[in-house]
Formats: C-alpha cells, structure tokens, sequence
C-alpha cells in the first residue's frame, strides 16, 4: 500500500492518510478482506507518530471503509457495490467543493469556475480520445 504523506498539503497529516486509502479502496487498489498494515507499521513507513496513523484508521473505521479484529488486525470491509457508489459520489463531492472553495478564495466568480472546469473536462475528453486510437 503506497501512501505519500506531503508536509506542503494543508490537510493534516491523518487526513491525508484517511483520504488515500479510501481511494485506493473505492478505486480497487485494495481488496475487500485484504489486510492493512498495522498503526505501527504504518506509522513507521510513513515516518510519522503512531497516534495520527491510528486516528486515520479510527476514521476510516467509523466510516465503514475498513474493520479491525482485535488480535487479528485490521481488514479492508466488503462494501456493497450501491454502496461504494454513494460513496464515491460523497468523496467526489467534497473534492469538487473543497476546490471550488479555493478558487474562490482565488477572487474567481461562478461563470469562471464553470468555464474552467468545462475546459477541463473537454481536455479529458480529448485526451481519452486520443489514448484510444
């Protein structure tokens, strides 16, 4: 499992770690039932304290994304497919929203915001199009 923890990202530390590894689990990356290293293991991969690791599975937890069993270790859950949807979708939301609120704290305005993301999504497009032919 590769986590890169940036000391740069305003996030905390614990949230970075809450953030990838949920998506490495709604991308698939991590399997349901797959074990996850433990808070200290973890902690010293990333080279950081054994309270933020464990404070990022305790979220992670809470919010059905993984499950320990004392003794055993902790697993990723198996999520229902409907499931893992909405929760792409709630991710994706606050991605989107957490942006919007940067670009405007830029001074953009809505029409902007649109356009840019509009542009972005068209050069997605392009650029599927053109890795397929």
């Amino acid at each position: 499992m590769y986590i890169h923890l940036s000391q740069q990202d305003v996030r905390p530390l614990y949230q970075q770690i809450v953030d990838q590894v949920k998506v490495l689990i709604m991308d698939g990356t991590l399997s349901p039932g797959q074990d996850l290293p433990s808070i200290r293991q973890l902690a010293q991969q990333l080279l950081t304290s054994v309270i933020t690791v464990r404070r990022a599975y305790d979220e992670l937890e809470r919010e059905g994304y993984i499950y320990t069993r004392p003794g055993l270790g902790t697993f990723v859950s198996n999520i229902a497919d409907a499931k893992l949807e909405e929760m792409r979708q709630k991710q994706a939301s606050e991605l989107l929203w957490a942006a919007i609120q940067q670009c405007r704290i830029l001074g953009l305005e809505d029409e902007e915001i649109e356009t840019i993301t509009q542009s972005l999504l068209d050069r997605l497009k392009e650029d599927r199009h053109d890795n397929r032919g």
